[in-house]
């Protein structure tokens, strides 16, 4: 039996159009991140994130940012690289009010310069929202 809270982060897991075996990377770790949501992703993919050091073709790029991290843009394109022709990069973001928010016209800036369009926006846990984004010839599929 699954306990609320676990069906809630899976949930999250799931809205972020995470399956089974899919090869998550995360980008920008640090100790503010949501715990919840990272365990709730390895659990449904049944396996570790992969650091930002890995080499490996991924489906999913999480990459946790805040308004001190540098320049977006830059970061973007670094976590192309790693990403899958069909893959999509998640900008997670500090909610408004928090420590490091980030202002959805910084991404919006941002986004088009690394080929990627914006498609959707999420909650993800009580602090972190999230920006999906996916390479820009694959946006209107």
């Amino acid at each position: 039996m699954v306990a609320a809270g676990d069906a809630e982060q899976n949930s999250v897991a799931e809205r972020l159009g995470i399956r089974p075996d899919m090869v998550v990377q995360e980008i920008g770790w640090d100790e503010d991140v949501d715990e919840d949501v990272r365990s709730a992703i390895e659990e449904l993919i049944e396996g570790e994130l992969l650091d930002e050091d890995a080499d490996e073709v991924v489906d999913v790029v999480l990459l946790w940012w805040r308004e001190d991290d540098g320049d977006l843009g830059d970061a973007l394109l670094d976590a192309r690289v790693p990403i899958d022709e069909n893959g999509v990069i998640w900008v997670l973001t500090p909610k408004t009010g928090q420590p490091g928010h980030v202002e959805p016209s910084d991404i919006a800036e941002a986004v088009p310069a690394a080929g990627l369009s914006q498609t959707s926006n999420a909650s993800i846990g009580a602090h972190w929202a999230g920006t999906r984004l996916v390479p820009r010839s694959k946006s209107r599929r």
